[in-house]
């Protein structure tokens, strides 16, 4: 198994240079009824608003423009996407918990512009009517409202403490990463990855092995939004994290090796903050971690990864 972690950054950087970038792509192949970014976003959870529940679990003072789902105190439900939380004492060989993993096909999603062809394009909310235009899309329509929400959330002021960046090409995503973790840094990048195939996206998983633990006082984390072409949400805090990789098995058979992030001093986040509605507890009381989805990626410095541990 070391072996094959060994090369997984390999692995992942491959793969995002197959299913993330299109050099062929053009606005106008984006346009109308051709394009489906908001109808893939809307079945795999991204609502409306942009994929505001899944980077807001990185942002400890911030919801996003609009909050995510909420527990239904009331009737004692809850969505079932909120069931990525969990605490650093459940990570152990053997837990066994429910979590809900969207299950989001690449070839599906919108893919990476080249980054002279993105440049050359208006990443704007004052530049919206443009754009509406230049992919062909009604001012009222629900793909109008993902984009407008994904420009004003990339344009939104990062929390303090935050480095924060929209990246609209691979080159610009790593130029970023760069610039956090050091030019000179070897990158891996972690990604969930779903290693059987199944719709089901909400089920129990217990845990079989931690493949991998990092030490991650910088990371970068990044977050697909909804819009025409692939654009990431990336984001940097210095503060004490955990990165793991952990080899799951569902109840019905299927195997992920998930990626797992752990906020280890939480006594600074909001008291309104999601995962302490999911987890019951309160700041600074426990350490909070998650799951990553399978589009979205965590970059560390390659030499920070150690060790392996299982049943």
């Amino acid at each position: 198994m070391f072996i094959g972690i060994k090369f997984m950054s390999w692995i992942l950087f491959i793969y995002l240079l197959v299913t993330l970038c299109s050099y062929g792509c053009r606005a106008r192949e984006l346009g109308g009824t051709e394009n489906k970014f908001l109808e893939v976003a809307l079945e795999e959870g991204h609502n409306s608003s942009g994929n505001i529940q899944d980077h807001a679990m990185d942002h400890p003072n911030k919801l996003g423009h609009s909050a995510p789902p909420k527990l239904d105190t009331e009737h004692n439900h809850m969505d079932p996407s909120l069931m990525v939380f969990f605490t650093l004492k459940d990570l152990r060989v053997g837990k066994r918990m429910v979590i809900h993993f969207p299950k989001r096909d690449p070839s599906n999603s919108p893919k990476f512009w080249p980054k002279e062809e993105a440049d050359s394009v208006p990443f704007s909310s004052d530049q919206l009517p443009y754009l509406l235009k230049l992919f062909s899309f009604s001012p009222n329509s629900a793909q109008a409202t993902a984009m407008e929400n994904t420009l004003r959330e990339c344009e939104s002021k990062p929390i303090k403490g935050e480095v924060k960046f929209c990246a609209n090409s691979l080159e610009s995503m790593l130029d970023f990463t760069q610039s956090i973790l050091g030019v000179t840094s070897e990158l891996q990048v972690l990604s969930t990855l779903h290693q059987t195939k199944s719709s089901v996206t909400f089920q129990n998983y217990t845990i079989l092995e931690t493949l991998m633990e990092i030490p991650a006082p910088k990371m970068v984390a990044c977050h697909t939004m909804p819009y025409p072409y692939a654009v990431f949400y990336c984001h940097s805090q210095e503060s004490e994290n955990r990165v793991y990789r952990v080899s799951l098995a569902g109840e019905n058979g299927d195997r992920v090796e998930a990626t797992v992030v752990c906020h280890l001093d939480t006594s600074q986040w909001a008291p309104s903050h999601v995962s302490f509605q999911v987890l019951g507890i309160t700041p600074g009381t426990s350490p909070v971690c998650h799951f990553f989805p399978a589009d979205h990626l965590i970059w560390v410095p390659k030499h920070q990864a150690h060790g392996s541990s299982s049943m």
